[in-house]
């Protein structure tokens, strides 16, 4: 099998589990010169791994990148690109079952997609997360058998498209605090309510989504919350607004969606009543290490265009990369590159995507982290490049505007902050 291409036809994903398949024996198993020489690698543990970011790299050159200022410019998403990563590379079903026509890998994975596709275009990375991660994961993870047979496949394709409907107009980091209401009437519920900050909310200005996931209460307690499967079309659900005129994350589309006496089967709820807050929690986890993920590839974007800069660009009658200010700023840009790409790379290998608990500290701590490392990193590039820093073409001034809602998106530092000293608090031993 050839490891280079395995998701690079229509077939890709059949193609890349042959690669899995053809690999009989351990690897140690064929090399026993080298069976304990060889380096573990943090960031392509397998060769699953080696070839998955591979393939991604060789369709964002290609695909990706060439469409990336156009589309911010114009605050589009690229509808027919975003299906593509499902119809031909199989990148929607990463984490999902084989029989529903997944991939079944792992978070790893997950932070190599989000790595690579930031490292070009983190807006168009951004509508990814929301249908892979927050859509189609937590279908995989909490649906029924029934809801899974019903709507994978067409989400697995990219046949539609979907998100996540959990923050609200008064409501963000105090999810909790959501007021949007279903009430069971017969062999339905009726939603009411609206959901704000909803990325694929829209699919251009005037449509709606294709499905969402989405959060309501159930309940008098703070806690009781149901989660409901919504699509387009039902009867009450609209779009409430197109939010526009964004810092960054332009090409990724961002909305209001209302619903007013939305009725909705009740087969349609996940679970039981009152009984998403534990998932919800859990899948705002693997949301905040792929955003970290993201980070990353920001900020390896941002050193690759700054270190070419400054070896090029010639002052005083030399490159500026021999001056002492440009090399703190490359200098300081790989080590806290690397440091936040080991710590994401090594809190998503312990990471289970299936588990009911796992710990928040970590995934707190790699957003907390990377984010404004790679807000850091894309600012100290513009610093670098100057004037060319400053406009479009050279890519790091929109890399720079994107990396500023990985601050706030999936939990605000500040609540990053307040969650890990409250779990260190309650730690006795919190290393190893």
């Amino acid at each position: 099998a050839s490891t280079s291409r395995c998701f690079s036809t229509r077939s890709g994903m059949n193609a890349f589990r042959a690669v899995r398949s053809a690999r009989i024996a351990p690897r140690w198993a064929a090399s026993t010169s080298r069976c304990f020489s060889t380096r573990v690698n943090l960031f392509d543990p397998t060769e699953e791994h080696a070839a998955l970011r591979q393939t991604l790299r060789s369709f964002v050159q290609n695909e990706v990148e060439p469409q990336a200022l156009e589309f911010n410019n114009k605050e589009m998403l690229n509808l027919p690109l975003l299906k593509r990563l499902g119809s031909e590379l199989g990148l929607m079903g990463i984490g999902v079952e084989e029989e529903y026509g997944g991939a079944d890998m792992d978070a790893v994975a997950f932070c190599i997609a989000h790595e690579e596709l930031s490292a070009s275009d983190p807006a168009f990375c951004l509508a990814y997360l929301a249908h892979t991660l927050l859509f189609v994961n937590n279908l995989a993870v909490n649906g029924t058998p029934a809801h899974k047979a019903k709507y994978l496949a067409d989400v697995v394709s990219g046949e539609k498209i979907g998100g996540m409907c959990m923050s609200e107009p008064g409501a963000g980091t105090d999810v909790l605090g959501m007021k949007t209401k279903a009430v069971k009437q017969g062999d339905k519920y009726v939603l009411n309510g609206s959901k704000m900050w909803i990325t694929n909310g829209a699919l251009n200005d005037s449509e709606l989504g294709d499905i969402f996931w989405v959060y309501a209460r159930t309940g008098e307690k703070r806690s009781d919350l149901s989660t409901f499967i919504v699509e387009k079309g039902t009867p009450g659900f609209k779009l409430g607004q197109r939010i526009k005129d964004k810092l960054g994350m332009r090409a990724s589309t961002t909305a209001e969606l209302v619903f007013e006496n939305c009725e909705i089967p009740a087969e349609n709820l996940v679970g039981q009543e009152n009984d998403a807050t534990k998932h919800m929690m859990r899948n705002l986890e693997i949301e905040r290490v792929a955003l970290a993920a993201m980070s990353l590839g920001i900020a390896r974007r941002s050193i690759d265009i700054m270190r070419q800069y400054c070896q090029e660009r010639v002052a005083f009658g030399k490159p500026i990369n021999s001056f002492g200010q440009v090399q703190r700023h490359i200098s300081e840009s790989y080590a806290e590159y690397m440091a936040a790409r080991a710590y994401v790379y090594m809190t998503a290998a312990n990471l289970d995507l299936r588990a009911e608990s796992s710990s928040r500290m970590d995934s707190d701590g790699v957003k907390l982290l990377a984010t404004t490392m790679g807000k850091n990193v894309s600012d100290r590039a513009i610093q670098c490049l100057g004037g060319y820093g400053y406009v479009g073409e050279y890519v790091v001034e929109r890399l720079w505007r994107d990396a500023k809602l990985l601050e706030i998106g999936g939990g605000t530092i500040e609540a990053h902050q307040k969650n890990i000293t409250k779990d260190l608090a309650s730690c006795d031993s919190w290393y190893s």
